[in-house]
């Protein structure tokens, strides 16, 4: 018998407009981390369409980008986003579970590259695929104090 893999839910960071719980106008994901990807399952609304009935690729975009970074933070490398390249293979609708996932690829550096992707949940196809390159910055993050 072999043990299930452990989930961890991430904390929150303020009012992010995707998953800050403090955000009247956010998207309030849960993020989770289990084998190094961070992932998590949520619905886009009507304040994220786009295309009739579907999600916006900016909110899709957006998503994928704070899925990686999560990844990126997780892994212990506070970053900024400095580039992503994101690929829209099939409209993602309004109103159905998606599933996000991220996990970083490589770290070198200061640089480190990470992939997410957003898929119907049980399903291997995706919707909205993502790279991005992200830089530590530590100074950014450093305590005003």
């Amino acid at each position: 018998m072999t043990d299930a893999p452990s989930t961890e839910k991430l904390p929150y960071h303020g009012p992010c407009f995707i998953c800050g719980p403090d955000n009247p106008t956010g998207m309030g994901l849960d993020w989770f981390a289990t084998e190094g990807r961070v992932h998590s399952v949520f619905r886009f609304g009507e304040s994220q369409q786009g295309p009739r009935n579907h999600a916006h690729g900016g909110a899709a975009a957006a998503v994928l980008d704070e899925a990686m970074g999560a990844a990126v933070w997780r892994a212990g490398h506070p970053v900024l986003a400095a580039n992503l390249h994101v690929d829209f293979r099939r409209p993602v609708p309004l109103g159905v579970e998606v599933a996000v996932e991220a996990w970083v690829k490589k770290v070198r550096g200061r640089k480190a590259y990470a992939v997410a992707r957003l898929t119907l949940p049980g399903s291997d196809r995706a919707l909205v695929e993502a790279k991005g390159l992200f830089i530590a910055v530590p100074e950014f993050f450093a305590d005003d104090d």
